[in-house]
This record gives structure tokens, C-alpha cells and sequence, in this order.
């Protein structure tokens, strides 16, 4: 069977200028999710798995004061963990992962966060899009981390047109130029979240509408 091809349905020159009106816009794009260093990245991003950021902000607020490192992480234990969690869901297989990561961490890495995505996908509870995120925020790399937004708006658009996040992924790398690399995914997702909506996308409002190959556009 072939392989599927991975391309945008959009010129180089439409891709440029959206990733031009999001960098006009926003040009320091931030992350949602509360931390303070690099291990609280890692374990914020691993809870917000199926559930909000605002969730997981309000869950941590007072777990990482106590615990910002994998020592502190695993001496408050499963239980300690489970409790500060349990507003989150999946909550009880999440608390089994932040601690088994915790001791992997000390165990493997010398308590630091690893920086390949490699060694990262080795920790439970992360998997590509994890490690993508924390790979990005924490260590400044070129990676595209694809959520339920951007995967919904690398469809909606024709920018990135795939079945799966990974293929999504794939073409995202080959088409957004070098320069808007490093914000690409939190101008992607932050759209997704306020403007490309799943269910009623606000088409009025949005500032790569004129690129965008969506059919269904709403209306004012």
C-alpha cells in the first residue's frame, strides 16, 4: 500500500503570511499551564491529558509548592499525590504515573528532565505530544506539539490535512518556515481553543480567515 502524502492544500507564500498575522498579533505566544521549573512542566503537561489546563492549574496550585522536584514528588507518595489530583480526570492513573516518573527521573536521569524526546517518551504517562511540549517550552526547540485544537485546525484550514496527530505533525515541519518554528504550535493550539472552535469557529473574528480553505465559514 502507498504511503499517503503529506502536504499542505496551501501555497508556501498563503502559509507565510498566517504564520506572519499570528506572529503580528502575538509575537511571544505563551502556554496555559502553571509551573516553575522544568519538572513541574513535565508533570503539569502529563495531567492535562483529557482535561483543561485551567483544571490542572487549580489542582497544582498547591501540589508544586510542596513537591517542585522529583525528591519532594515522591516522598509526598501516591497518596499525597492522589490527593491534590483528584479534581482531575483520570486522576488515579495519572497519580501512579507522576510518581513513577519522579523515581525514573532520580533513578535514570539524575533528577533532571531529559532533553530528547527519546528519553522523555521513556517516562510513564508521556507520550509524543508530551514530550513535544515540554521539549518546546522547556528547552526552546522546533517541535510541534498536536492537541485536539491543532489537529482540528490543521484540517479545518488545508494547512495541514492528516489523518492522524502524527501526520499532522509531519507536514506541519515540512511547511511552517524556519522562523515561526519555535511559536508555530502555541499560535496553533491558542486559535484552536478561542477562535477555531469545534463547534462554531468565529470566522468573524479570525485573523487567518482570508488563507483559511474551510468551506463552512460562519458568518457575523
Amino acid at each position: 500500500m502507498a504511503k499517503p502524502v503529506l502536504k499542505s492544500r496551501l501555497s508556501a507564500a498563503a502559509i507565510d503570511a498566517m504564520f506572519e498575522s499570528f506572529s503580528r498579533h502575538d509575537p511571544e505566544p505563551k502556554g496555559e499551564l502553571d509551573y516553575c521549573n522544568d519538572f513541574t512542566l513535565l508533570v503539569a503537561v502529563v495531567l492535562s491529558a483529557q482535561a483543561t489546563d485551567i483544571g490542572v492549574n487549580k489542582a497544582t496550585k498547591n501540589l508544586f509548592p510542596i513537591a517542585d522536584t522529583p525528591e519532594k514528588m515522591v516522598a509526598l507518595g501516591l497518596e499525597g499525590i492522589t490527593r491534590h489530583i483528584r479534581t482531575i480526570g483520570l486522576y488515579r492513573n495519572k497519580a501512579k504515573n507522576v510518581l513513577a516518573l519522579s523515581e525514573k527521573l532520580i533513578a535514570e536521569f539524575g533528577s533532571e528532565v531529559p532533553r530528547t524526546r527519546e528519553a522523555l517518551e521513556s517516562l510513564p504517562g508521556v507520550g509524543r505530544k508530551t514530550a513535544n511540549v515540554v521539549l518546546n517550552i522547556a528547552f526552546g526547540q522546533p517541535v510541534i506539539a498536536v492537541d485536539t485544537h491543532l489537529f482540528r485546525v490543521g484540517n479545518r484550514t488545508g494547512l495541514a490535512p492528516g489523518k492522524t496527530p502524527l501526520a499532522v505533525e509531519l507536514i506541519l515541519e515540512k511547511v511552517i518556515p524556519d522562523r515561526f518554528m519555535l511559536h508555530a504550535h502555541h499560535w496553533l493550539i491558542l486559535h484552536g481553543r478561542y477562535v477555531c472552535k469545534a463547534r462554531k469557529p468565529d470566522c468573524p473574528n479570525c485573523i487567518i480567515a482570508e488563507w483559511c480553505r474551510y468551506k463552512d465559514k460562519t458568518v457575523a
